[in-house]
């Protein structure tokens, strides 16, 4: 036992096998595991789970996370059969395939909203918190690695308490997060952050050491992916992006180093971050979620001075620089839970600009982050909603087309409404940038189609409006059998494009 690591006297008998720790949770108990993407989550004690499914034992698990989080909760749960429920979000194909298939129940939440559901009850008893942490203190109290999440309300909530100590995370992570815990109502009272910098909190998750029922010593790394090279579509969008930010600059209604960025996951959100770089903006601060490899790489070139989040989501190349030189970014860079890194309060008090990713949009404004056609599961809404709604500027990012140019992202209806054209401010495309405020819906139709849309599908799409203007009811005109059509015909063929044989 390291003592550095395990601080609190009387834990020695707690240490055990991953195996023996699994062996503890019985069939048809509830989980909240830590972890905000794959960052900072459990992973031996799950494949001890997944170990047991396969050897015949039915165990029908509820599965709570932060976000998304590692193949040995996601994938190994899912396809061993182990998984029976899963909350909040999601990005691991074997288990989207078994959510499409019904055979894992999936309830898609605002990622702010779980931790309220989870203290309030609503999603039913915590029976087990299997939480990655960096040591545990002399209280027993626990400091995590490289993700907060919801990891605070499981370890509350929760019955017992099981340990994953990961020694492979550097014990320079120490002093980075910010744990605050938020009362349930009536008890509220605001949240005192005022400036990206503030800190509120705790250093260390709060736990009862009589709750913890085992501590297994790990050395595995978070299973990260590699970040995919930023395209030219990718870098195209971009630009647009960083000239509608210095046009706002030059119109006075943003200053001169923007205002604390938010920005969605993924190697989209990802190049737009990184398209910063080679533009004039210093100083900037983020306010996020996830804290990626061009936050670090922002942070790296003197561009970005501070930057919250609730998880550190690296590719494996940049995780190992983090690791070497985690000590340069500790007055940088600060990790709090979900439910006040998404927190709609503090989002609108500071005056967040949310940057995130559609899947599709329509001519109107309405935005669709989760649903394929309307009915295949991609991912979830993540942190999406949590920003779009409070943010000073929301603004989404999508490629014109998808599937190769056979299906167009910007719609005549989009097929599931995640994001309504109330909280849509701004859209981007590789194509270009359309302005959506203040406008009148047939307004936003033709901006959108002029500036946003793939010249494959302008014309269709310009038929489309002016076919549906030509109805009774034209505040916002639509012929909904057309408008529908667009995603029968991407169910039945995969491709919204009308081929010779089809005419």
């Amino acid at each position: 036992m390291d003592e550095n690591r395990v601080r609190c006297k009387g834990l020695e008998s707690k240490f055990m096998s991953a195996d023996e720790a699994a062996a503890l949770v019985q069939p048809g108990a509830t989980i909240g595991v830590s972890g905000f993407t794959p960052a900072g989550y459990p992973k031996a004690v799950p494949l001890a789970l997944e170990k047991r499914a396969n050897n015949g034992e039915d165990l029908k698990l509820t599965i709570m996370t932060g976000a998304s989080v590692g193949p040995e909760i996601d994938e190994a749960l899912a396809k061993s059969g182990a998984m029976a429920r899963r909350y909040p979000y999601q990005t691991n194909s074997t288990l989207r395939k078994h959510i499409n298939d019904r055979s894992i129940k999936y309830d898609d939440l605002h990622l702010r909203q779980s931790s309220q559901q989870v203290k309030e009850g609503f999603l039913g008893p915590v029976h087990f918190a299997i939480v990655e942490a960096l040591a545990i203190t002399e209280d027993g109290n626990i400091i995590p690695t490289t993700a907060v999440g919801n990891s605070n309300i499981y370890v509350e909530s929760a019955e017992k308490v099981i340990i994953e100590l990961n020694t492979s995370q550097p014990m320079d992570l120490e002093g980075i997060h910010d744990i605050y815990d938020i009362p349930l109502p009536p008890h509220r009272e605001p949240i005192p952050i005022s400036n990206v910098r503030d800190r509120i909190g705790k250093p260390y998750i709060e736990c009862d050491p009589d709750k913890i029922v085992a501590i297994v010593e790990t050395d595995l790394p978070d299973k990260t992916r590699s970040v995919a090279p930023v395209d030219d579509i990718s870098k195209k969008m971009a630009q647009n992006l960083i000239g509608f930010l210095k046009q706002e600059v030059e119109e006075g209604r943003l200053p001169e180093n923007l205002l604390p960025l938010q920005s969605g996951v993924g190697s989209v959100a990802n190049a737009v971050l990184a398209g910063l770089e080679d533009s004039d903006f210093e100083h900037l601060e983020v306010y996020s979620e996830v804290l990626q490899d061009s936050v670090f790489s922002l942070i790296d070139c003197g561009k970005i001075d501070f930057a919250s989040g609730t998880s550190i989501t690296l590719s494996p190349e940049k995780a190992a620089t983090l690791n070497e030189d985690i000590k340069k970014y500790r007055d940088k860079i600060i990790l709090r839970p979900q439910e006040i890194s998404n927190n709609p309060e503090v989002a609108r008090r500071i005056g967040v600009i949310a940057m995130n990713t559609a899947l599709e949009a329509d001519i109107y404004g309405n935005v669709n982050s989760t649903h394929v056609a309307g009915t295949r599961m991609m991912n979830g809404i993540g942190g999406s909603g949590d920003f779009a709604r409070s943010a000073y500027l929301t603004i989404f990012t999508t490629a014109s087309t998808a599937k190769g140019g056979d299906v167009s992202s910007i719609v005549p209806f989009v097929s599931h409404v995640d994001h309504t054209e109330h909280d849509v401010m701004v859209l981007v495309t590789e194509q270009g940038v359309a302005d959506l405020r203040g406008l009148a819906p047939t307004e936003r139709a033709h901006l959108i189609i002029e500036k946003c849309v793939h010249p494959d599908y302008k014309d269709a799409l310009r038929d489309y409006v002016k076919k549906a203007e030509q109805g009774k009811y034209l505040h916002t005109p639509h012929v909904l059998s057309e408008a529908f059509s667009w995603h029968e015909r991407l169910n039945k063929t995969g491709s919204m494009k009308i081929k010779e044989d089809d005419k």
